[in-house]
């Protein structure tokens, strides 16, 4: 039995605690608020990630340290660099392998499929603090101080995810209302399953493969917001329903009283063009594959019809 640190415990840092424990490990599971899953195997901890002391204390003798903390967008560039900063030290420290959880928006706008090859060229302030964390940890790795991977993964689709295709449209594809979404419903778009987000996450924590790199989670193929929609209501047996696009005008007056509305604009490419991930180098030299499109849909719909 292994011991694993897992810092935040929102969608995916529950489903990583939870799959570790299935595996037979102990789990240490910090927050601020100390929540966590209920289980036997998995310990829970209230503490500031961003207090590099009890962090290193805490991940002391533990084989990995995950981190899935999710600081709110609009403080990402506040927030992030005391996180990364403590995280980094206690994997030095412990010699823990540090397992960071980021997302694409460190690539900027693109106009092909995204690998882990593709260049950081992002513009806007708050991803380029998520590629300075990846050059950071990188750099310690290199160095010989410490042990890291970052995975990426595009918008989670499934449950307990904070989804484009998530609260705001399934609950209205099931009850039969139209669906308001950003950008365009027309283009192709890549939706990564929030249980295949663990897996590679765990995968990469335990092979020194993937150490020292970045990898993609395997992702189905692309399905712009249209389709994903549509296929959410036949896989239910229900109605197509109307999808809509939120107009401009909705988005500016609701920045006014929304920090995290204020930033869409800087992020809206990723929903006007394609925003297509690349996880070929993961399927062929982690062997993980994504779980399949329907079960996908299966086990996003289950969430909400459950509630």
């Amino acid at each position: 039995m292994s011991k694993y640190l897992v810092v935040g415990a929102g969608a995916i840092g529950t489903l990583v605690a939870e799959q570790l424990s299935a595996q037979g490990h102990h789990v240490v599971i910090a927050t601020r608020s100390g929540s966590g899953p209920n289980q036997s195997s998995t310990e829970r901890v209230a503490m500031d990630a961003s207090r590099a002391d009890d962090m290193a204390r805490l991940a002391s003798g533990c084989d990995a340290i995950f981190n899935c903390v999710n600081p709110q967008y609009h403080r990402w560039p506040t927030d992030w660099p005391p996180i990364a900063n403590s995280l980094l030290a206690a994997a030095e420290s412990s010699r823990a392998v540090l397992v960071t959880l980021s997302n694409l928006y460190a690539y900027g706008k693109v106009t092909s499929p995204m690998t882990p090859d593709t260049p950081l060229a992002a513009d806007y302030e708050k991803a380029q603090v998520r590629a300075q964390m990846w050059r950071d940890a990188l750099a310690a790795h290199q160095a010989g101080r410490i042990r890291a991977t970052e995975v990426r993964a595009s918008d989670f689709i499934g449950p307990r995810a904070e989804s484009h295709l998530g609260e705001r449209v399934v609950p209205r594809v099931l009850s039969g209302r139209g669906c308001q979404v950003l950008g365009a419903t027309d283009q192709p778009h890549s939706w990564t399953y929030v249980e295949d987000v663990a897996r590679t996450l765990i995968s990469c924590a335990q092979n020194p493969v993937a150490w020292g790199r970045v990898w993609h989670v395997p992702t189905n193929p692309p399905r712009t917001v249209q389709e994903a929609i549509d296929d959410l209501a036949e896989s239910a047996g229900v109605t197509r329903v109307k999808v809509s696009t939120i107009p401009t005008t909705i988005l500016h007056i609701m920045g006014l009283f929304s920090p995290l509305m204020r930033e869409l604009p800087k992020i809206m490419y990723q929903f006007t063009a394609p925003f297509i991930i690349d996880d070929s180098a993961t399927r062929a030299e982690l062997h993980l594959q994504p779980t399949s499109w329907p079960e996908v849909l299966n086990k996003t719909l289950g969430c909400y019809k459950n509630e």
